[in-house]
């Protein structure tokens, strides 16, 4: 049965074709690996083989975020694999698992895993490395942000090395978004990876080394299960944090990819032929503001509307990213379920509104800290003009990348906070149940509200995520963000690499990790 024949509906079977299709990209990528083909999707000729890939990143690894779904994110495809990996209409596709099969009530999926996958350290991997990928996400010290989802998974039955039957206590509408997130890591090793000494995976390359605030370096992988991958030898990272000095290392093809540019950084070499920008349709998160609504008056709604409406998202779209995105009162990229026009147009700028909203609630001569991700700058100084417009006085506090996280993940920002969110280009109930801006059971904001548990629980719990049921949960959930707008979400961001016109097969998956194993340079 070919990969394109597969039902939509998880309640289906699924069955997948052998070793194709290991891991496939976005935004009209196609598989990235397949056996019947020679070449990467848009490549002409035969690929060359060898070489070392210099990447540049805005952003270091940090250890202790490994399974947070931050930090290492885009990097970590390029030492682990995961069971299974969306293609571009979310439908799951073989990686580790070949095939699989859920229940018709969704409360069991049964994997049959793929034959003499390695680790790097030449063990075997088996159905019980996938026993401790799931109870390592469930062990609250990772702060994974899909724990809820692995914690619905009540029981595992190994049945041989190569199959295993997970049992939930419920059905999910994300379940598979859980397995295109949990890379699968050696469990013999999981302390040292958490601390930067080792990083040991199944994956195209293996992990060399670390300096932290410098580089990271990556071998091929001799033993890797895709016959005759990757192309290249090596692949080298320099952390440069200043997006002009990424930028200029470009340019002056010092490296041949760089992670992180907005498209207003990029905006220098739109026009020049010796690069390439390529924009993945499925967004790269979003950017908003957040707020504490233990915070007085941000306890009033009103006062959070009032902040969306001050906002000119137009303005940062075209003068902070270049024009490279969506302006959007809601979270989700046009390809999520969860997109309307309507709720994308929700909060249009409109200072009269905000002001008139502040005056309704009492809320007048506003001084309020506002915290930002320090390599936004820019966008936090438009936010902040915005809302002097209509009386909020904001002092900005700048928070490196580490440092914002552990805010995030602590609850400890304070009054309103401007960064980048993920998960909305999955399934919907997954941002609700996983972000930390947005975890029903417990968010950054400390907002809750039973109305809003009841229909995160409504979207999250079903069994068929394509169903008339699910979808309209989704419109609710939307309707519910809008209205409490404890996250003000600004601009759908796009997804962005920027590399020299002469790498060729780059892509990634949902999750937004780098995926090499199609890359060279022609």
């Amino acid at each position: 049965m070919s990969v394109s024949s597969l039902a939509t509906s998880r309640r289906t079977l699924l069955r997948a074709a052998g070793a194709g299709a290991v891991l496939l990209g976005l935004a009209g990528c196609k598989s990235a690996v397949d056996e019947n083909k020679s070449t990467p999707a848009g490549a002409s000729g035969a690929p060359k083989k060898g070489g070392t890939l210099q990447i540049g990143s805005l952003v270091d690894f940090t250890p202790a975020l490994l399974f947070t779904q931050n930090s290492f994110t885009a990097l970590a495809r390029l030492v682990f694999n995961t069971l299974t990996s969306y293609d571009n209409d979310l439908r799951p596709q073989p990686q580790l698992a070949k095939s699989w099969q859920v229940a018709p009530d969704g409360t069991s999926v049964t994997f049959q895993l793929r034959e003499g996958v390695k680790f790097h350290s030449g063990r075997p991997f088996t159905a019980e490395d996938v026993v401790f990928a799931v109870n390592n996400l469930k062990d609250p010290k990772r702060s994974a942000q899909l724990r809820a989802t692995a914690a619905v998974v009540s029981d595992i039955t190994v049945i041989s090395p190569t199959e295993l039957t997970l049992k939930l206590a419920h059905p999910v509408s994300n379940l598979f978004d859980l397995f295109e997130f949990m890379f699968i890591t050696d469990r013999e090793s999981v302390e040292d990876a958490v601390t930067g000494k080792k990083l040991i995976g199944t994956g195209p390359f293996v992990f060399k080394n670390w300096t932290p605030g410098a580089s990271i370096s990556f071998a091929k992988n001799p033993e890797y299960f895709v016959p005759e991958r990757p192309y290249f030898d090596n692949v080298e990272v320099r952390i440069i944090p200043q997006a002009d000095s990424l930028l200029s290392a470009l340019r002056g093809k010092q490296i041949q990819l760089a992670l992180g540019l907005s498209g207003r950084d990029i905006a220098p070499i739109k026009s020049d032929g010796q690069f390439a920008i390529q924009e993945f349709d499925t967004g790269g998160g979003a950017i908003y503001i957040g707020a504490n609504v233990t915070v007085k008056p941000l306890d009033d709604k009103r006062v959070r509307q009032a902040i969306s409406f001050a906002v000119d998202r137009d303005r940062i779209l075209q003068q902070g990213l270049g024009g490279y995105g969506l302006a959007s009162s809601a979270p989700w990229p046009k390809s999520s379920p969860a997109y309307s026009d309507a709720t994308a147009r929700r909060y249009p700028h409109d200072p009269a509104r905000a002001k008139a909203l502040l005056a309704e609630a009492g809320a007048a001569n506003l001084d309020l800290p506002l915290a930002f991700l320090s390599t936004s700058s820019a966008v936090a100084q438009m936010i902040q003009f915005d809302l002097q417009q209509v009386g909020i006085k904001t002092t900005l506090e700048p928070l490196d990348p580490a440092k914002f996280q552990a805010q995030l993940i602590s609850q400890t920002m304070p009054a309103l906070w401007a960064g980048a969110h993920g998960f909305a280009q999955v399934h919907p109930s997954t941002l609700a149940v996983s972000a930390y801006p947005f975890n029903e059971a417990k968010n950054t904001s400390k907002f809750s509200d039973p109305r809003y548990t009841e229909i995160v629980q409504r979207a999250w719990r079903q069994a068929d995520p394509d169903s008339a049921q699910a979808k309209a949960a989704y419109q609710d959930l939307s309707e519910v963000l809008l209205d409490q707008q404890f996250v003000i979400d600004l601009i759908v961001l796009a997804n962005l690499h920027a590399a020299t016109s002469n790498l060729q097969g780059v892509a990634q998956n949902e999750f937004t990790a780098l995926n090499l194993d199609d890359a060279y340079l022609a």
